[in-house]
This record gives structure tokens, sequence and C-alpha cells, in this order.
């Protein structure tokens, strides 16, 4: 009894259901996943200096690259769960269900990457860099969904942390136990299990951990930190596969997993090794996408209308808009002074004293507007009096 008791136990069920809508926890637990990684490999990105909003843009691309390719994946290396005698393959399709091999995912993902990086002008390596951490995490909320789906767990354990599998039935279809349901929690004969599904999740955070603090410290570039994931978990990956039971093509008496798992580790210890030879890592400004329009910057199409506009303008003999804003502005300022500008002042004292000096009367200055205009500016540009000359500065430094 104390045995019993010291046991994990299993959810009755991986589906509910919201009238006719199913609500699948393995659906449910990998986009939770998702949203982590894109949330936090936004927040990696703009801290290395690239452009806000990327990671999100990137992900259009890579998210169903990735799913179609951790499918594929599953279907290619398990064909007997679909393409043999009273299976149906049309269950090839049938996502909810389960089935998704990370390593599909990532490839698959990474080509939609690829395409999306283009798109915008950024290297993938540094992308890759950004994304490691939130990946691996991602994959450890992942696992959470094989707990509900009670999957993937390995042999029979006396350990306290062993697994209890119950007996799931489903009336409506006697063959798809997936999405029955464990009445009566009658246990599995191999119950307890371990809980492979809880070692995986584990590492995992483990390893997103290691990603961060080397990332920190040596800042990784060029895709090394994406590298140090891929060893990081191929490692765990590894001996955690060869504790499952569920059933698994072999080669070599290995499972496939096995395999693939050493050779990525080779290759991404290689790749981490050749890729440190780059130098430092990139640069901020090589991080911001081609698209990317700061706040004190002018898209190139404006500073062409307005580049075009200011040539029209002087073509036509017109004076450029800033000039002409410029006087405006003078003018407006000398007027809101209560008095004239200082070009009229001086015509018009031009113009008084000549006619003083001709026996006229001192009103005939502004008896005649017409030829006050007129004689403004080439009165403006004769040498003005000495008082003229010391109100003019300060008139500008007012204005």
């Amino acid at each position: 009894m104390s045995a019993y008791l010291a046991t994990i136990p299993s959810p009755d069920r991986g589906v509910w259901h919201l009238g006719p809508i199913p609500l699948r926890a393995y659906a449910l637990c990998i986009i939770a996943g998702i949203i982590v990684a894109i949330w936090w490999g936004e927040r990696r990105w703009a801290a290395r200096g690239g452009t806000k909003g990327t990671v999100i843009d990137i992900a259009v691309f890579a998210v169903p690259f990735g799913l179609v390719g951790g499918r594929l994946y599953h279907v290619i290396t398990d064909p007997e769960l679909y393409f043999t005698e009273g299976r149906n393959p049309w269950n090839a399709f049938a996502i909810w269900d389960g089935g998704l091999g990370i390593w599909g995912a990532i490839a698959l993902g990474a080509v939609g990457a690829l395409i999306a990086c283009r798109r915008k002008g950024i290297p993938l390596p540094a992308m890759a860099d950004a994304l490691a951490p939130g990946i691996v995490v991602a994959q450890a909320i992942g696992r959470i969904g094989n707990y509900f789906n009670q999957e993937l767990y390995g042999a029979h354990t006396d350990l306290p942390w062993g697994l209890e599998v119950y007996q799931r039935f489903n009336p409506e279809d006697p063959d798809n136990l997936l999405n029955g349901v464990a009445t009566g929690h009658i246990p599995l004969p191999e119950s307890p299990v371990h809980p492979t599904f809880l070692y995986e999740l584990l590492w995992n955070l483990l390893v997103a951990l290691l990603v961060v603090w080397a990332d920190r410290k040596f800042k990784l570039g060029h895709g090394r930190a994406f590298a140090l994931y891929v060893a990081g978990y191929t490692v765990g990956r590894g001996w955690i596969e060869m504790m499952r039971t569920d059933t698994a093509n072999h080669i070599l008496g290995l499972r496939v997993n096995v395999w693939t798992s050493i050779l990525l580790f080779l290759a991404a210890v290689v790749y981490f090794v050749l890729a440190g030879r780059r130098g430092p890592r990139e640069a901020p400004e090589t991080l911001v996408s081609k698209d990317a329009v700061g706040p004190d910057e002018v898209p190139v199409a404006s500073s062409e209308a307005a580049s075009s506009s200011e040539a029209a303008s002087s073509s036509e003999g017109g004076e450029p808009e800033h000039v002409k804003v410029a006087a405006s502005s003078e003018a407006a300022s000398s007027s809101s002074e209560g008095g004239e500008p200082e070009h009229v002042k001086v015509a018009a004292s031009s113009e008084a004293a000549a006619s003083s000096s001709e026996g006229g009367e001192p009103g005939s200055a502004t008896a005649e507007p017409a030829k006050v205009v007129a004689d403004a500016p080439a009165a403006a540009e004769k040498p003005a009096s000495s008082e003229a000359a010391a109100q003019e500065p300060k008139k500008t430094d007012e204005s």
C-alpha cells in the first residue's frame, strides 16, 4: 500500500469535449510550447540588437513547416502504425492523436525559418541562437502532453517516482484507447513504470539553463548556441530513448531515434568547433531586418518624394517650401511685435527723408503706399543707417 501511495498517478483521460469540440491536452501543450518559444526568442533577439517583431514573422513560416516535418518523421520511422493490414492510412494526418518527431520538426522548421530570414535579410544562425533555449523549453512543455496521453513511458520500476498507468476504455472505438477514459483506475500489468517523459522534461530544462549560461558567459554566435542545444539534448535523449518500451524500429539492435541522436550529437560538436573560428558573434547592425524603419529614420520613398517636390518648386521659379516657411515665420514674428518688417521701416524712413529734402510734407511718405511697397526690396538692399544696423540683429534674435 505504501509503495502505491509513493507513485505518480496518471490522468484518467487526455481529451475533454466542449460540446462537439474536443480539447486535447497534447495539442494544448504543443501550442503552449510554441507560444513560450516565440515569446522568449523575441526577447533574446531584441536584446542582441535585432528588430522587434522579427521572431513572430519567422514563426509564421517555421511553425507550419515544423509541424509537417515532425509528423513526416514520425510516419516515416513508424509506417506500420498506418500502412499495415487493419490500419487506417488516413490516421497519418491525425496529428492531434500524438506522434511528432522532434528531428523532423527541427529540420523542416529550419527550412521555413531560412526562407523567412532571407526575406528579412538576416542571418539564420543568429536567429537559431536566439531561439535555442526557447525551443528546448517548448519540447519540455510538449512532454506534458505525453503524460496526459499515457504514452512513451519506460519499463517497470519500484522507485518511489514510478508512474502508474491505467487501462482506458473507449466504447465508441475500442481500438482507439488514446481517446478512452480510465474508469476504475485499473493498473496495467507493467505498472508502475519509469516516467521517461518526466526524465526528458527535466533534462530539457537543464539544457535550456546550460545554453543561457554559456551564451551569456562566452557570447556565442554564428549558430553555436543552437549547436550546444542540439548536442546537449541528444545526450539525454539517447539514454532516455533506450529506457522506453513503446514500439519502435531498430537498426543493429538500437532504436532509430538512438542512432539519430548519436549522429546529430557528432554533427553538433563539429559545427560548434568550426563555427567558433568565425570570430565574435554577429554585430547588432546585421540583425536589423531590411524592411525595418526606426523612429529617427525616413523611408526612402518619402525622401525621394520630398526631393522631387523641392526640385519642381525651384524649376517653376518659386522658392523651396522651407524658405517660404522661414519667410512667413519672420513676417509673423515682426507683426506680432506691433511693427512692420525691418526692410519696410528702412524703406519708409528713406522715402520720408527724400521727401523732406525736396520740400514736401512729412506725410507724403504714406501718400503713395504703392511706391513704398515697390521700393521696399531695393531699399532693403541699400546700406542702412547706423540705427537700423543696430536694430537688425536684435530683431533676428527675437524672431
